[in-house]
């Protein structure tokens, strides 16, 4: 067995709980744990997140460089375009990418407490989905 495991990814935020509904619904997850400053979340795929409270959490400005990311998610998906009605029917909101670097095939989102986000496709679903 491992010295060390990886056992979650965590985000500050102002409201833990309301941020946990977010990435429970988008990941098809569960809570698996809560205390007065952190929300444990278990992703359908396994993925272990974190949310706990910071009164004073800002969320990053991204890419503003001033402002640099504190941390930054990415996921596959299928279908980008169901993902991203998923995405802002539950709060986020996409991030405009247009003048930016890379592949077209990925698209940046910001969830409700402003914490960026990558959604890729599955490899070997980008050229279906041009």
């Amino acid at each position: 067995m491992a010295l060390v495991n990886a056992s979650f990814l965590v985000l500050d935020a102002v409201d833990p709980e309301k941020l946990a509904v977010f990435y429970t619904e988008l990941l098809d997850g569960e809570q698996t744990d809560i205390s007065l400053d952190q929300v444990e979340i278990r992703g359908a795929d396994g993925t272990r997140l974190a949310f706990r409270r910071d009164l004073s959490a800002t969320p990053p400005l991204w890419p503003r460089s001033e402002n640099n990311q504190q941390v930054h998610l990415d996921f596959l998906v299928e279908d980008l375009d169901e993902a991203e009605r998923r995405i802002v029917g539950l709060g986020g909101r996409p991030v405009e990418t247009k003048d930016l670097p890379g592949p077209h095939e990925e698209r940046i989102y910001a969830d409700p407490a402003g914490h960026t986000f990558t959604l890729r496709p599955v490899p070997g679903t980008a050229a279906e989905q041009l």
